[in-house]
């Protein structure tokens, strides 16, 4: 198999692994009332993505080092089948939490597998490329699984097993076994079946800008829908979770022609920006300022922030790259989860929107101090 079309294949099952994500996105509310729970129980049910990720993370952040590339990714894709079957025949929060774990599992797997495998298919020489076609493939998945599901209610009417579940249980199987005939890679037999992630050196900064960003996206995607619901504008969501990370992916092109450090700079203005309009718009009732807050978190968070991290990961860890981006995704998805669950149990106590205010300046603050010591270390090339 040619070089181009095995690197399409990888970036198409990438995308359908992150798309699985997010597809239940626009029915959180909807599992949440029929199951008779509150926001704190969504946010957990959320969470539990990460309850799968972080564990394989940290424990099989090498995995394919030793058996191989493929079969990680073509089991993730099985995974993602399968939380959408749990979700066809038992749509309830129960379900959901389970579905989002094998979800975090498989993402795990994927994410790991698919930037080193990337890179090798592409080869070291073009390492900033391939985690560019990595980025681009599942920003694009983990918005448009989201988008899909509001599309499909729109058009079906409400729902809890859109068209959007069944066309994702299909496809993912199907390329399951496409995936098992790409190419082989070179990877060490001698290697551990398991073995921890690795943080390379001087990527600190990057990985607690991950974090920062990330956090954003994950209040995007499982609390603002919620607050959207309750003012009437929930029929919005699929699109609100698609512009939180797709406007990341048309940012990536221009993060591509920077430096890292440049990109990173700009990561860390946008986030907290993006975080005030989108709150601004929340209170005040406004859409627009709902989808414009979102689009700048996303340019921050999946465009700047994230192909700028990632590609300096590989570049500072050539060798152990699927260990080296198990280290940054623990970072990244720490933030991802951690504001949000608490988030939630303090909407159940004060409300989601001074929750949300709570979160926007904590957010503020710790954008300020871990930008300052950037700027203070000798890791701060801004050029």
């Amino acid at each position: 198999m040619s070089k181009p079309l095995s690197a399409s294949l990888l970036a198409i099952a990438l995308f359908v692994v992150t798309f699985a994500v997010n597809l239940q996105a626009p029915l959180y509310d909807v599992y949440a009332q029929a199951s008779g729970v509150g926001n704190v129980a969504v946010t957990i049910a959320f969470a539990a993505y990460v309850g799968g990720l972080m564990p394989t993370l940290m424990v099989l952040g090498g995995l394919s080092d030793r058996v191989g590339r493929k079969v990680p990714i073509a089991f993730a894709l099985i995974l993602g089948a399968l939380a959408t079957v749990l979700l066809v025949l038992w749509p309830n929060m129960i379900s959901l939490v389970c579905a989002r774990l094998l979800l975090g599992v498989g993402t795990a797997l994927a994410a790991t597998s698919g930037a080193a495998y990337m890179t090798d298919i592409l080869g070291r020489e073009r390492q900033k490329f391939a985690a560019l076609v990595v980025t681009s493939a599942t920003s694009l998945g983990f918005g448009g699984g989201a988008l899909a599901t509001g599309l499909c209610l729109a058009v079906q009417g409400q729902t809890v097993t859109p068209m959007s579940y069944h066309v994702l249980i299909l496809v993912a199987l199907v390329l399951a076994g496409g995936v098992l005939g790409l190419p082989r890679s070179q990877v060490s037999l001698s290697v551990s079946l398991m073995r921890l992630p690795v943080f390379a050196s001087g990527t600190w900064m990057f990985g607690l800008a991950m974090a920062l960003a990330w956090s954003t996206s994950g209040m995007t995607i499982a609390v603002v829908p919620l607050e959207l619901a309750a003012r009437g504008l929930g029929g919005w969501t699929g699109l609100v979770v698609f512009l939180a990370i797709f406007v990341g992916f048309l940012c990536q092109p221009l993060a591509r022609r920077m430096t890292n450090a440049r990109a990173l700079s700009v990561g860390f203005v946008l986030v907290p920006l993006g975080f005030v309009v989108l709150l601004l718009g929340v209170w005040f009732n406004a859409l627009i300022l709902v989808l414009l807050g979102t689009c700048i978190t996303s340019a921050a968070s999946y465009g700047f922030t994230y192909l700028a991290s990632l590609a300096e990961v590989a570049r500072r860890a050539p060798d152990d790259q699927a260990r080296a981006t198990a280290g940054l995704f623990v970072y990244a998805y720490l933030g991802f989860s951690v504001p949000v669950i608490v988030t939630g149990l303090l909407a159940d106590a004060l409300g989601l929107l001074p929750a949300m205010i709570l979160f926007l300046a904590v957010l503020v603050s710790a954008t300020l101090t871990v930008f300052g010591r950037w700027q203070r270390s000798d890791s701060a090339l801004i050029v």
